[in-house]
């Protein structure tokens, strides 16, 4: 079995592309709520208007997830460029661990993410 040495250069690759992932999430959940609009001037139903407010207060919830996360990620990537500024590359422990932590995290907001966007588009399917 091959094991993957963890270096800082790795964790600011991952970074990257999970800054680029919640930024296109950012985008897609504006044009998510631009649907909730388009749904809000063509229905009263009670119970479509329902599902509307739960879908716009999901949407607010994850807006404020993602933000969160673009946070942490920040956070770890200035911390990382104080240590090699001061020409530190050495791989902090605690860093790795919450670097770990982090992955996690990124990997289950993933599914709950994926999880609320196919409910949503059966949800456009049925009132759009």
């Amino acid at each position: 079995m091959k094991t993957q040495t963890l270096t800082n250069t790795l964790f600011h690759f991952e970074h990257t592309q999970w800054k680029r992932e919640l930024l296109f999430w950012v985008d897609e959940l504006k044009f998510f709520n631009q649907e909730l609009g388009e749904i809000v001037s063509k229905w009263t139903d009670k119970d479509v208007l329902a599902q509307l407010e739960h879908f716009q207060n999901q949407f607010i919830r994850q807006s404020e997830v993602i933000d969160t996360l673009l946070h942490d990620i920040r956070i770890h990537e200035d911390d990382m460029a104080a240590h090699l500024k001061k020409e530190e590359n050495v791989l902090n422990v605690e860093h790795a661990k919450q670097h770990q932590a982090f992955h996690e995290k990124m990997s289950i907001q993933r599914n709950i993410y994926n999880d609320l966007k196919k409910d949503f588009f059966k949800y456009l399917s049925k009132y759009m």
